[in-house]
């Protein structure tokens, strides 16, 4: 708070500045620029708040003489008031100036003063409302006494003319004007997060006319979008649809925000993902092809930026599963083929990917990995992207690689370990390797696990055991990163579905999480293993119940 106050008394005198040029003129002009500072605004009287409150009223007016000026100009404002939290915020820094017990006839006149400016604000849109008059003026209204009930009943016709516009199409005698549409957008900015105006914004958002440009202001859908995303307003989804739809900075910051979540406090919580991803409505915007393409291409660079980190591959995974179900349950005759979200993938491919992999035997994975290798082979030679489409396309469906690494230690296959399978694996690392790297890590991922097949009927398992396992593929030079990640979830499964792995597993992943990149990396497998397993319906008590535990004791270390 110390930090934050230093800068008030410079900022004190500007907001006075703006405030006596608010107040003085009452053009479309003046009104644009207090909406483009209302945040700011705001925040200043939050850290203003913050000072106050440490201090008594005489310190106040010491340090700040004009704060009553400041102040009364400020509950005069109806841009301000109307403005998110800034009439809460305003009310907390006049009880700061109130004296509980007054010693003189000037406190008790600051203390009368203080309370009139309390009870103005409090009365304000209750009773007989002219601050209203400056909105309605801009709306083409002429100025009259308004009583609580008009408030209603303007926003209603308000609606009703935007929604006339529908049915009216080139009639324009009966259509509202566009610079009528984007004065009103202009005027809602403040507005936005009051429970009346819903309809409106609502309204505003559904609002299609015949225009070549856009007539919404932007600074409308920047602030609809903001408070969307704090909850501050509960819209449907055909409104949220067409915000992200007319205005893509508002979609972008969306998936922006998706990522803060995942960087600051989510990260390895794929069920909170998953929650908070179901709430941001983004799956089941992106059934629109437009939406998708611009979600998709974000998770693309995401990937890229970050050389494919797995909380980002975790990430891109539930957002497809969460993607496939909206589309599921929305297009029982798909509006759209797939190939309008996967324009650059085989059609074949994609059918394959969206199938289940629980229960799936040997030959359908082998069929999944010959017509990956086809795909992969066609996109290295000719196809836009080269060989990351076909990575790309490969991990939104994430399961397969898991599902495929499970198969190896827990089918019957058993000593040669299908080719199919370890390709897949082998794919899953990243679409950088060459293919003579693939092969090399398909050699080690064999050896390792010839081994691990010896171990699962040993009468007796140790941790040596199967850190000596690991190793045996390694002769030579180092293993790239990629190979000894993918040979660490070996060993992970290994302890989860071998029956001698439980009594071994708290030792061995000791051994393995040398560093806080693999104790985070061993948190999310954990974490991913339980949460497609509740998706898949995978019956593992034993395996389950080691998972969750292991899963507690990790998060309670990191």
């Amino acid at each position: 708070m110390a930090q934050d106050s230093v800068g008030l008394p410079s900022d004190f005198q500007f907001w006075m500045r703006k405030l006596s040029v608010w107040d003085q003129a009452s053009t479309l002009e003046t009104q644009q620029d207090t909406c483009l500072h209302l945040p700011q605004f705001q925040e200043f009287l939050r850290q203003l708040y913050e000072a106050l409150k440490e201090m008594d009223s005489n310190a106040i007016i010491e340090r700040f003489p004009t704060i009553g000026q400041l102040l009364a100009k400020t509950c005069w404002n109806p841009f301000i008031l109307a403005y998110d939290e800034s009439q809460k915020i305003l009310i907390w820094c006049l009880c700061c100036l109130i004296k509980k017990d007054p010693q003189n006839s000037g406190e008790s006149k600051l203390n009368s003063w203080t309370q009139g400016l309390l009870s103005h604000i409090l009365s304000t849109f209750r009773s007989d409302i002219k601050e209203v008059d400056l909105f309605t003026q801009v709306l083409g209204y002429a100025p009259t006494d308004y009583y609580p009930g008009l408030l209603k009943n303007m926003v209603s016709s308000l609606v009703s003319e935007l929604r006339e516009n529908h049915l009216n199409g080139f009639n324009t005698q009966r259509r509202m004007a566009p610079e009528r549409v984007r004065s009103l957008s202009r005027v809602c900015v403040p507005l936005v997060t009051l429970p009346d105006f819903e309809p409106l914004v609502e309204a505003l958002l559904t609002y299609h006319g015949h225009e070549p440009q856009e007539v919404l202001w932007p600074e409308f859908c920047d602030a609809v979008n903001e408070a969307f995303l704090l909850k501050k307003i509960s819209l449907p989804m055909s409104a949220i649809l067409c915000l992200w739809l007319r205005h893509l900075p508002s979609l972008e910051n969306t998936m922006l925000h998706l990522f803060e979540k995942l960087i600051s406090g989510e990260r390895n919580f794929l069920k909170r993902i998953e929650c908070f991803m179901k709430d941001s409505l983004l799956p089941a915007a992106a059934c629109h092809p437009a939406i998708f393409r611009v979600v998709d291409e974000m998770f693309r660079y995401a990937l890229l930026e970050t050389d494919g980190a797995l909380e980002v591959l975790a990430t891109l995974q539930v957002f497809t599963r969460c993607f496939v179900e909206a589309l599921e349950k929305e297009n029982k005759q798909l509006k759209f083929a797939f190939k309008t979200y996967f324009p650059y993938a085989s059609p074949s491919l994609v059918m394959v990917l969206l199938q289940h992999p629980k229960g799936l035997t040997g030959r359908h994975y082998k069929h999944t990995s010959e017509i990956l290798q086809a795909s992969f082979q066609t996109t290295a030679i000719k196809s836009y992207g080269g060989p990351f489409e076909s990575w790309f396309l490969f991990v939104h469906f994430g399961g397969w690689a898991d599902m495929a690494a499970e198969q190896l230690l827990t089918s019957e296959a058993e000593a040669e370990a299908p080719e199919a399978l370890l390709w897949l694996l082998a794919f899953s690392c990243g679409p950088g390797a060459g293919h003579q790297q693939r092969a090399q890590t398909m050699v080690e991922v064999k050896a390792v696990l010839s081994c691990l097949m010896k171990l699962l009927t040993s009468p007796t398992l140790s941790a040596r055991d199967l850190q000596a396992a690991a190793g045996e593929g390694g002769e030579g030079a180092p293993r790239p990163p990629a190979c000894q990640q993918l040979i660490r979830r070996l060993l992970l499964n290994f302890l989860l579905w071998a029956p001698g792995g439980h009594a071994i597993a708290r030792e061995v992943i000791t051994l393995m999480a040398q560093t806080d990149a693999i104790m985070h990396e061993i948190i999310g497998f954990l974490d991913q293993t339980l949460y497609r397993w509740d998706h898949l319906c995978v019956e593992a008590p034993r395996s389950r119940k080691l998972a969750q535990e292991l899963l507690a004791e990790l998060r309670g270390q990191a």
